[in-house]
């Protein structure tokens, strides 16, 4: 793992972008490639983020539900990338943009995370039961959660939702703490788990911080 803007980047994807969570309409491609102005960009990725919540939010088909929750696994990562990957983190695209990367990164290492999970929760506390992640969780686990915590901000309560992933993030980070303390001095592959950790550290803040925000009505 190393550092990034959400914190859920593996080494050697060589971006910092791991995925996208959208499919943008062929003109707003177009306007996009073709160059925008960053605030027209801005304006974007606030209404489609909230378009977006408001569409699974007033419905009861599955369907689409289950397009929404696999967007990344479908699209990859690009245009709605432009849109809120550069958002703030206290904003409705930017905390959306790193719970579909939250998600990206615990299917895509969820055996790995699945053992700093037990070595940053040893035991079953608080965290447990805020992030819903048993204290012994297989890869299994960890990817049925991954869906769980995003399903959840579409379908249940967003706020919780939020605080699900935030508590998450802090466990896992306490994990790569203690998998370096473990393994010793480690010259730059340990400052980098390190500085992976303090990354999910302020994700998760900014998580929490989006909780509140939504609770207040002020998340857009």
């Amino acid at each position: 793992m190393r550092p990034s803007r959400t914190g859920f980047v593996a080494s050697g994807t060589g971006s910092s972008r791991p995925s996208r969570p959208g499919q943008l309409d062929p003109a707003l491609q177009a306007q996009l490639t073709g160059g925008m102005d960053p605030q027209q960009v801005s304006e974007m990725s606030h209404v489609s983020a909230a378009s977006l919540l408001d569409k699974v939010h007033h419905t009861e088909d599955p369907k689409i539900v289950e397009r929404v929750l696999t967007l990344v696994d479908r699209e990859g990562v690009d245009l709605i990338a432009e849109l809120w990957s550069d958002a703030d983190p206290d904003s409705l695209p930017g905390i959306l943009w790193r719970l579909y990367m939250l998600r990206s990164w615990m299917r895509r290492d969820a055996d790995g995370i699945s053992r700093l999970w037990r070595l940053g929760e040893p035991t079953d506390t608080a965290a447990s039961a805020i992030a819903g992640v048993d204290p012994a969780p297989e890869a299994a686990d960890i990817a049925r959660t991954a869906d769980s915590i995003l399903s959840g901000a579409f379908t249940g309560d967003f706020a919780v939702a939020l605080e699900r992933a935030g508590a998450f993030c802090d466990v896992i980070a306490r994990g790569i703490k203690a998998s370096v303390r473990q393994a010793g001095p480690g010259g730059q592959q340990g400052e980098s788990a390190l500085g992976t950790a303090s990354s999910l550290n302020q994700t998760a803040r900014d998580f929490l911080h989006g909780a509140s925000l939504w609770r207040r009505g002020r998340l857009e």
